[in-house]
């Protein structure tokens, strides 16, 4: 995901000198062709987050386009004030890409998991929040980005992510894609696990159980005619997400079904229980720690139906 955001960006900068990379002193790395063909338009910033959110209003207050990248726990929380009060009250078109997000930067530990991110970015008005499933639609979501006249939140892993779309996939702001059909059952997901959604599918269908599979690659605004298709035509929705229970993909699913006063199908979400995890390991073993795996995504499927 990293890599294909830096190569997106690279193109769109090719097209449009009014963008600009800024980092905190991290991502240097990755950044070398970028820096060589556009040494003016990358700014690092230094470890100083809140800092490089308010350098980047003032740049987009002058016409600039600016896309900030860090560790997402860094950007969405050591620089919430500035976001909140800098770009947002301020509708700035400001780009915000955080890295490592969910539990991916595994043997890290607490401090660099960002398990809250969703949940306080969704919270901010005008603030769009994209979290891509795999390469491609980092491509298509970064290109949205850019598009945007206003704030944006791009969730990325990072490494190699398994990809889900074997060739171009299409991508709308605000819609969701329905990768698989079914009507026993509805798996919505977002980021890496949707990949984990696939897997937990194709264990349902060995049981004889038609699972349908939602990607939600844009949590805000969110596709609420197809959630509340499935809640209309299914017998049962869990939601999945590298992210806390609380404020996340799970609750805003739960809100459109509410507010909608519509019969619907039990809701489970699974995710990160209310606590700080200290777990370490690989992501696949974590997965497992958190029962996000495939086999425990399917035995949740069993209990709820």
């Amino acid at each position: 995901m990293r890599d294909q955001y830096i190569r997106t960006l690279y193109e769109l900068a090719k097209n449009d000198p009014r963008i600009y990379a800024l980092i905190s002193d991290n991502g240097a790395i990755v950044y070398d062709k970028y820096k060589e063909t556009f040494p003016d338009r990358l700014i690092n910033i230094g470890i100083a987050e809140a800092t490089m959110i308010s350098v980047a209003a003032g740049m987009a207050s002058c016409g600039k386009i600016p896309f900030t990248y860090t560790i997402s726990s860094f950007l969405t929380m050591r620089a919430y004030e500035q976001i909140r009060n800098d770009v947002c009250l301020q509708k700035m078109n400001v780009k915000l890409v955080g890295i490592g997000c969910g539990f991916v930067y595994t043997y890290l530990g607490p401090t660099h998991h960002a398990l809250e991110d969703i949940a306080i970015m969704r919270a901010l008005p005008g603030m769009i929040v994209l979290s891509p499933c795999d390469s491609k639609e980092v491509d298509k979501a970064t290109r949205a980005a850019a598009r945007v006249n206003g704030p944006v939140y791009l969730r990325l892993a990072t490494g190699q992510t398994p990809d889900i779309y074997d060739k171009e996939c299409d991508f709308e702001l605000g819609k969701a894609v329905e990768l698989r059909s079914g009507n026993d059952l509805t798996l919505i997901s977002t980021g890496v696990m949707v990949f984990e959604s696939l897997k937990a599918a194709d264990l349902l269908e060995k049981k004889g159980l038609k699972t349908r599979v939602i990607n939600i690659h844009t949590i805000k605004p969110i596709d609420q005619a197809a959630i509340l298709k499935a809640a209309r035509e299914t017998k049962g929705i869990i939601t999945i997400e590298d992210h806390s229970i609380n404020g996340g993909l799970g609750g805003t699913v739960c809100e459109v079904i509410a507010q909608s006063k519509q019969k619907s199908a039990p809701v489970s979400c699974l995710g990160i229980k209310d606590v700080f995890e200290h777990e370490y390991g690989t992501l696949d073993e974590l997965k497992q720690t958190f029962s996000l795996d495939a086999e425990s995504l399917a035995n949740a499927a069993y209990k709820l139906l």
